[in-house]
């Protein structure tokens, strides 16, 4: 049965009962969790739920996704099982320009939950990568879908050499990570996501107040890196980034000015030999 669930041992499939009895619960945040066999994007599916009135707490996972989407509209697939390919529904009660913290917030959760339990040393890259040495290992995406943001994140947990989308790319078996067992790590990195979002909603989303600003940079990859930021506009700036500011934006030095840079795509520059 080339086409079952169970044909690659090694990938087994989620329990969407069983995720729930984990984390649905009175008082928790998630409200319920879908597994599908496959979908164009998670992300899309949950804003268009956001968008029919759907409740906070929606996490929608499935085990292939045939549209993936990153930031600058980049593609992406994988196998079957091969990862974890999960969004979630929020919708903040903080005042909208803070909410740009949520992205950041997802990364420092999933890097959190994921060097806890996997023993691999998870670093940030501005805004919204996972990385293990200089290789990606998840990548994050936050959209808007009116007064719902949803988070989509795609964490390569059993790809092998050969099933990476580009060198660049890594997983948790490649990396002889502790745990690839699925299961834990979603209900890892959802519960580290419920507790800090708890904390920012609580500080009316301040960054500082919450210790959130102080977990994204103590975890940075980028921070103190000579950088090259390619920005709408083709333009690029090369410089050294310095911190993160209360709004979430990436600081760096270039030209001799310092510039907080809200949006774009981020390339660590090696140092020279």
């Amino acid at each position: 049965m080339p086409d079952s669930r169970y044909s690659d041992l090694d990938r087994p499939p989620l329990s969407e009962a069983a995720l729930n009895r984990a984390l649905v619960r009175p008082g928790s945040l998630w409200t319920g969790v879908r597994v599908v066999e496959s979908t164009g994007s998670t992300n899309a599916d949950l804003a268009q739920a956001a968008k029919e009135g759907a409740e906070e707490g929606r996490v929608l996972v499935a085990e292939s996704q045939l549209a993936g989407r990153g930031r600058l509209s980049r593609t992406w697939t994988a196998p079957p099982r091969s990862g974890l390919t999960v969004s979630v529904l929020l919708r903040p009660e903080v005042p909208i320009v803070r909410q740009g913290w949520l992205a950041l917030l997802f990364g420092v959760a999933a890097a959190s939950a994921v060097r806890r339990l996997a023993e691999v040393d998870v670093r940030l890259k501005w805004p919204n990568d996972l990385l293990i040495g200089e290789h990606k290992l998840a990548g994050i995406l936050a959209e808007r879908a009116e007064d719902a943001v949803v988070i989509g994140m795609g964490l390569n947990v059993s790809l092998k050499p050969e099933e990476l989308p580009v060198e660049t790319a890594t997983s948790l078996a490649i990396e002889q990570a502790a745990c690839v067992d699925r299961d834990p790590l979603l209900r890892a990195v959802l519960r580290e996501v419920e507790r800090h979002y708890r904390d920012w909603s609580e500080a009316g989303g301040d960054a500082d107040a919450c210790g959130l600003r102080a977990a994204y940079q103590a975890s940075s990859a980028t921070i103190g890196r000579q950088v090259r930021v390619e920005l709408p506009g083709e333009r690029v700036l090369v410089g050294q980034a310095t911190g993160i500011d209360q709004a979430g934006h990436l600081q760096m030095i270039a030209d001799g000015k310092t510039h907080a840079l809200s949006a774009g795509d981020v390339v660590h520059v090696r140092a020279s030999s």
